[in-house]
């Protein structure tokens, strides 16, 4: 017993020291005031502003649209690879994962040098000019091609664990394929989809890169007021509860998403 706990202490220090640690002091400063006293104004403040209520909201929506796409885009790739293409499906997963190896802010310039005005957007377009840039579709355009692989991959491989011989004998007891769909793929590969959901979900409501540098103004996110609030405005104090009030946020979104796993596992 004293080997095992010798064996795994080094793994649970280190998920003290870089993980949970953290998290409380980012709670400590979060009820902190200006002059140091312990206080809830950080958190009545955002609360009783209207204007970070909507912004999170609007995050929210950002998220929930990012990660709708990311489904009605991979879930189709996902099959094609794990159920009709026979050979070179591990090349086709290299290059999914190839954009996950560069950087985030790359890829977001990358995006700007797109769209820009006189970019290689309007040049393939003939001229035409393209005003996308500093809008929210620009945003969600980053952020698709961001997450996109990570869904593509969790819904692969639960479609590649689907056995073949489940969907034969649904087409010879006369179903259709819609109804093979409805009534045995997509069930059984609703747990790739839930964790893709997290996956793409939980960190688009913490994206401020992409926002900053594609949306401007227009694509002003919980997660830019956070940043201002940590390296423009040194306001510390406030940037730790709103950051804390995220952390909420996202843990309840992972219970819910977790809860309706569940539910349809013991619903099936």
């Amino acid at each position: 017993m004293n080997r095992k706990i010798l064996l795994i202490s080094p793994s649970v220090l280190l998920l003290f020291l870089f993980a949970i640690a953290p998290l409380f002091i980012m709670v400590y400063f979060s009820l902190l005031s200006d002059t140091g006293a312990f206080t809830l104004e950080n958190y009545t403040k955002f609360f009783s502003k209207d204007f970070y209520l909507l912004l999170t909201w609007k995050t929210i929506r950002l998220s929930l649209l990012v990660t709708l796409i990311c489904i009605l885009i991979g879930y189709p790739l996902a099959y094609i690879i794990a159920k009709l293409i026979q050979k070179g499906k591990n090349m086709l997963l290299v290059l999914l994962v190839i954009p996950l190896w560069t950087s985030q802010l790359l890829r977001a310039y990358s995006w700007f040098n797109l769209l820009i005005e006189d970019g290689v957007l309007q040049f393939f377009l003939g001229g035409m000019p393209v005003n996308i840039l500093y809008t929210q579709t620009a945003v969600i355009l980053s952020l698709v091609h961001i997450f996109l692989p990570i869904m593509v991959i969790t819904i692969y491989m639960s479609l590649e664990k689907l056995d073949d011989s489940l969907l034969e004998a649904s087409h010879s007891l006369g179903a259709t394929s819609l109804e093979t769909f409805r009534r045995i793929i997509l069930p059984l590969s609703k747990p790739g989809i839930i964790a893709g959901s997290i996956l793409v979900f939980v960190p688009s409501l913490g994206v401020f890169v992409e926002p900053r540098i594609l949306g401007g103004v227009n694509g002003s996110v919980i997660g830019t007021v956070i940043e201002d609030q940590f390296f423009e405005i040194h306001g510390w104090n406030f940037g730790a509860a709103i950051a804390v009030i995220l952390l909420l946020i996202v843990v309840l979104s992972i219970v819910i998403l977790n809860r309706f796993n569940r539910e349809r596992v013991e619903e099936g």
